[in-house]
């Protein structure tokens, strides 16, 4: 067993420190946030910096689940949340396996003109007039088909799945395997971890939808989440303030607010911690292989 020095030991313990403070450091927003949204706005204004509340106040969460603009908020948000992700990864992989063959006629100008979209594009004019012509505005799928599918992202998941063996292919063809098969018996299964990376990815993304969501719909009833909490939040509290209960002592627009931000963000911090194990190894793998 190897001994390690005393430098080598204060080393990890000076890692281990600046890494949990900058922990710290990225979660006190969200803290302050949930912990001023149970907190009494009276206590709050007697002492602004007081984190723990002495006596918890759940009027403001009452009050939103009451609104029925936030639940159709949720309804869009998942909704283009679940199809994009489902378009997105289905996308990925049968783009990505063809592209990580070597002998795919054409493959190295289909490569040059993916990387060219991530420096070029029509612009935001152009964009619009497209989603017109195709007759998507106020749709949910303005607001999911326009980024469907990264070139970034394709391009690691190519280099992902060309760093699978391939002789488990050639043994699959042996067997009578066909190009369906070999996809979806190897190399889905062992693509896990980054279609884990890109179910993150592209479900944060589409999660916080916001400004396709100004410029392709002008219907409220189409509003993904993030777009009424801006309007919820950002402009004056206006919606804030109709579902404020003017007999609640301890509630205000300020708890709300509070309130509403946590109610938007938690459904997509719950679901990170289930894939975060195979994360850093599917960003690894795909961001090495070339």
């Amino acid at each position: 067993m190897k001994i390690r020095s005393f430098a080598d030991k204060s080393f990890d313990w000076f890692n281990y420190f600046t890494i949990s403070l900058f922990a710290l450091v990225c979660l006190f927003p969200f803290f302050y946030v949930a912990s001023f949204s149970v907190t009494p706005y009276s206590e709050y204004l007697a002492n602004p910096l007081k984190l723990i509340p002495s006596q918890l106040e759940f009027g403001a969460y009452k009050q939103i689940f009451q609104m029925k603009v936030m639940w159709t908020g949720y309804r869009n948000t998942i909704l283009i949340t679940v199809i994009g992700v489902a378009l997105n990864i289905s996308l990925l992989l049968i783009s990505a396996y063809p592209l990580s063959k070597t002998d795919l006629k054409g493959r190295n100008v289909i490569l040059i003109l993916i990387t060219f979209t991530m420096f070029f594009n029509g612009g935001l004019i152009p964009n619009f007039y497209l989603i017109k012509t195709l007759h998507l505005y106020n749709t949910l799928w303005s607001m999911i088909l326009p980024g469907v599918l990264s070139a970034y992202n394709l391009i690691l998941m190519k280099n992902f799945v060309s760093a699978i063996p391939p002789s488990l292919e050639e043994s699959a063809f042996i067997d009578g395997a066909n190009e369906i098969t070999v996809l979806s018996r190897i190399i889905i299964p062992l693509s896990k971890p980054a279609i884990a990376t890109f179910v993150i990815f592209h479900a944060v993304t589409q999660w916080n939808t916001f400004f396709s969501a100004i410029i392709y719909t002008s219907k409220r009833d189409l509003w993904p989440l993030m777009l009424i909490l801006r309007d919820l939040v950002v402009d004056d509290g206006g919606l804030a303030k109709d579902a404020m209960d003017m007999n609640s002592t301890g509630v205000t627009v300020f708890t709300i607010k509070m309130a509403i931000i946590i109610f938007a963000s938690l459904p997509i911090i719950l679901v990170y911690p289930f894939l975060q194990k195979f994360f850093m190894k599917g960003m690894l793998i795909g961001s090495i292989k070339g």
